[in-house]
């Protein structure tokens, strides 16, 4: 492709995502350098499409620091830059960025990229295949692992308010997320059954064969769909279990041999 002698600046870009902490970098050809950094935010969730945002990024920035006003091609090993920015490629199109884990980054690479085709400069992204023996790559590569390991960390302002959460006696912070979510409407859940003492409630609260027990069951994707849907339409009573039609007087007494061994076990 005649890479080595382009008239502009080439730029290769690579991203690192291992053990939840993210680098960035890129490698510039004719100038025999590289830039690198690490990724913040890693508590709201850490992935390697974030990593390889950043990298170009950093990228595009050290153009635009250079001032030298030349065409550019970016080299990378991931095609997400692409499919990520087709939102606001384009005339007329500008969706917002609400809702996009990596808003932050997106945001300034629209920016810088606007900021170009303003000035006329042409500016190209070209994917390579990874760990084919690359130069540029590999070379990218190596600065990723060395951007893991940097002191100077990038994009971390927080999305959401940090909130503090207690589990299990250990503190957590984090910003909203749905896993902070789940675990908030698990704690709810967990104090508002203390106050209820119906059958479901009492159900729910058994150790050993309750909740943990109905998750496993309807997790198992072996077990007929029918029956997995019937345990649930019998704990919130849509199903006229055993206990409920003795309480609609229809059965004299409950013939569910599991329920009448819990009840004796707990009257010894």
């Amino acid at each position: 492709m005649g890479i080595y002698n382009f008239p502009g600046a080439v730029y290769a870009t690579d991203g690192s995502n291992d053990k939840g902490v993210m680098g960035a970098d890129f490698y510039r050809l004719d100038e025999n350098r590289g830039g690198c950094c690490q990724l913040g935010k890693r508590e709201e969730g850490n992935s390697s499409i974030r990593a390889e945002l950043g990298a170009a990024c950093l990228a595009l920035e050290d153009a635009k620091r250079k001032e030298d006003k030349k065409p550019i091609i970016f080299l990378s090993d991931s095609a997400c830059l692409l499919f990520s920015s087709q939102k606001w490629i384009g005339m007329g199109k500008s969706p917002s960025m609400w809702g996009n884990p990596d808003a932050d980054i997106m945001r300034d690479i629209i920016q810088l990229l606007r900021k170009r085709i303003e000035q006329g400069l042409l500016t190209v992204f070209i994917i390579v295949k990874a760990h084919q023996g690359d130069p540029l790559n590999e070379l990218a590569d190596r600065w990723a692992d060395e951007g893991r390991q940097s002191e100077n960390i990038r994009w971390s302002l927080s999305t959401n308010k940090p909130i503090s959460l207690t589990e299990n006696g250990t503190s957590h912070r984090s910003p909203m997320n749905p896993t902070v979510k789940k675990r908030i409407d698990l704690q709810v859940a967990r104090k508002q059954l203390k106050s209820h003492t119906g059958s479901t409630a009492n159900f729910l609260t058994r150790e050993d064969n309750s909740r943990d027990l109905r998750g496993e069951f309807h997790k198992d994707r072996s077990v007929w769909i029918r029956a997995r849907r019937r345990v649930l339409q019998c704990i919130a009573y849509q199903f006229p279990c055993a206990l409920q039609l003795k309480k609609w007087g229809i059965l004299k007494q409950v013939k569910c041999r599991l329920c009448e061994k819990y009840y004796k076990e707990k009257k010894k």
